[in-house]
């Protein structure tokens, strides 16, 4: 258990609060009796107390009040230092007689706290087991004057319980953590028949003495086993191992965001690293230089996953990335990708055309491949050819003819084009048009009756048709060949477990987001958070899209000097959607929130 920091910069308080109290002893805890008690100890002046009130009035009322209070940043009298979220626990603590603890996730057994209450009951009730001994329970509470669900907990741990006062945001976070990280070591523990969750602590410990750790230990086996369990477990697309200067880092990247999962020694994450790189067929010994690899391994389902490893030299050790591509997430159909259904039709009148360029544009991590697999897996039928030229190989695909470009040899983009044009294909799919070289070969390859696909980095979909020409195409090449751009960006979903009504949200703010387009029945939700979306509120994520398709009328604009600004008002004319506009709109049915299409869309122009 971690220990008291030291109280030096807080003055000490009684123990037991002042008759006075606006909330009786049983209630929850309230932010106006924190800050009498600040002003009656001397921690904060008279004149700070009355701003304190003035500025936590208007705060967000769904907050615990020591992270209220905390984000207004109330200022200490005897050095002007704002007193944190941290801080202000660790007075609430003294001020109740409760025990105060800084939550430590390197010494939490998970397996066996997670057995003292199931996680619905920690979430309903804010707490947090951290320590179970053979006679007692220790919970972390932010709630120093709620007790009754004390007896409740013994009466099912048949132990005693000890209450200690934590820090909210640390109890809200680690509840998520820990009993997904519980779940994950029992789903290991049974597939493999062994005593993962302690071999895990074992290991840990093992880690901190400093003793070299080798790759096939049997311990570091079934750590990385458990490490692979719990980032499926978790919907992980990355996961994330980082050497730091003290201790390294695990983080999973999770509906495009990453996220802190643990901290462990050196020793144990230097022994992850080298046994996921034997495993890739990547050299052990050397440490100096970036490598790449692959991994296949199989999910809980028993479906097989395949990861691409990549690994990078940093000033502490060796970071290593693994991309995950779970079938289920790599190919979908166009409802589940987030198609609207008018863009969806004419998305696919765009992919039955005999020949012909589709492109499909983004930022990296937009979802661009998803698209290109899920549309080629549709096209590639027993009569069909459908081959692939990649860097890399981003998934196999048993119905594709996948080739990776290989520039050591070179054996570049262009040159696998011009060797694919000989091998009778019917669709093709490049993947990524980076220079002119390229571009002509995808041209050569439309105009000879193939069907080409491929990605393009721009901001939205006119933009592509100016990005060709700044490569070198010509416009009347484009005007020959061009058949569609497809632009896309990823949002973040709503979690339907634990989504609220916004009543506070405005159509005028939408109004104002689209003008001059209009949507109507707006219906506002809100994240909340819960153990099953990791507290975030937010649990997978959905597409966004705007599809220009090349019509008579658009070609006309496309000349030796294109606008954009023509290209777009003549697209949005034949049945473009501005991905503004797609965000809006799911925003408006609840799917998502416009803080998220803002931050991930253009503006309107």
């Amino acid at each position: 258990m971690s220990t008291a920091p030291d109280l030096d910069s807080i003055p000490s308080a009684p123990a037991a609060p002042p008759a006075a109290a606006p909330t009786p002893p049983g209630g929850p805890l309230h932010w106006r009796q924190v800050v009498d008690w600040l002003r009656a100890d001397g921690v904060i002046t008279a004149e700070e107390a009355q701003r304190t009130i003035n500025r936590c009035q208007h705060a967000e009322s769904s907050q615990h009040p020591l992270v209220r209070l905390g984000a207004v940043a109330v200022q200490r009298a005897r050095d002007g230092k704002p007193l944190d979220t941290e801080l202000l626990t660790e007075y609430v603590a003294q001020r109740t007689g409760l025990p105060y603890l800084r939550i430590d996730p390197l010494k939490v057994d998970v397996g066996r706290v997670a057995d003292a209450m199931s996680a619905s009951y920690a979430e309903r009730h804010k707490v947090l087991p951290v320590q179970v001994t053979g006679k007692e329970v220790v919970v972390a509470t932010a709630e120093p004057f709620i007790d009754d669900w004390v007896g409740e907990v013994q009466r099912q741990a048949k132990r005693e319980v000890r209450r200690v006062m934590a820090n909210p945001q640390d109890i809200t976070r680690y509840t998520a953590e820990f009993f997904a990280l519980a779940k994950s070591v029992r789903a290991a523990q049974k597939a493999g028949g062994g005593a993962t969750g302690s071999s895990f602590e074992q290991l840990v410990e093992l880690g901190k003495t400093g003793k070299q750790l080798d790759a096939n230990d049997q311990g570091v086996i079934r750590v990385v086993d458990w490490l692979w369990q719990y980032a499926f477990d978790q919907r992980a697309s990355d996961i994330h191992l980082e050497p730091r200067r003290e201790q390294g880092v695990i983080r999973f990247r999770i509906d495009g965001v990453l996220h802190p999962v643990y901290q462990m020694p050196m020793g144990v994450l230097n022994a992850m690293v080298a046994r996921i790189k034997l495993l890739g067929r990547m050299d052990v010994v050397e440490r100096r230089r970036p490598q790449d690899g692959r991994i296949k391994t199989r999910n809980p389902r028993g479906d097989e996953v395949e990861m691409r490893l990549s690994t990078l030299p940093t000033a502490f050790g060796e970071k290593m990335v693994m991309r995950i591509f779970d079938p289920d997430n790599a190919v979908k159909d166009l409802d589940a990708l987030g198609f609207s259904p008018h863009d969806a039709g004419r998305w696919e009148q765009l992919v039955t055309r005999p020949h012909g360029i589709i492109l499909v544009t983004g930022p990296t991590g937009s979802g661009k491949t998803t698209t290109l697999y899920s549309t080629l897996k549709r096209v590639a039928t027993e009569e069909v050819n459908v081959s692939t030229v990649e860097d890399p190989i981003e998934m196999i695909e048993p119905s594709f003819n996948q080739t990776q470009v290989q520039p050591q040899l070179d054996f570049t983009f262009p040159e696998g084009l011009r060797a694919l044009m000989r091998q009778d294909p019917d669709v093709i799919m490049v993947g990524e048009i980076r220079d002119l070289q390229t571009a002509d070969m995808a041209v050569q390859a439309a105009l000879t009756g193939h069907l080409v696909f491929s990605t393009l980095h721009t901001n939205d979909a006119p933009s592509a048709v100016t990005r060709l020409m700044e490569l070198g195409v010509p416009p009347y090449l484009i005007n020959a060949t061009l058949l569609g751009v497809l632009a896309q960006r990823l949002v973040r979903t709503l979690c339907k477990q634990c989504r609220q009504r916004d009543r506070e949200a405005s159509p005028d703010a939408l109004a104002a987001l689209i003008r001059p387009w209009k949507v109507t029945g707006y219906r506002a939700y809100k994240p909340v958070g819960c153990v099953d979306c990791r507290m975030t509120g937010f649990r997978g994520r959905v597409g966004l899209y705007e599809l220009l398709t090349v019509s008579e009328a658009l070609k006309a604009q496309i000349n030796e000097a294109p606008s954009i600004d023509a290209l777009r008002r003549q697209a949005v004319k034949d049945g473009m959607r501005p991905l503004r506009l797609a965000g809006a709109l799911r925003a408006a049915e609840g799917l998502t929130t416009l803080q998220e299409v803002i931050a991930a869309t253009p503006p309107l122009e």
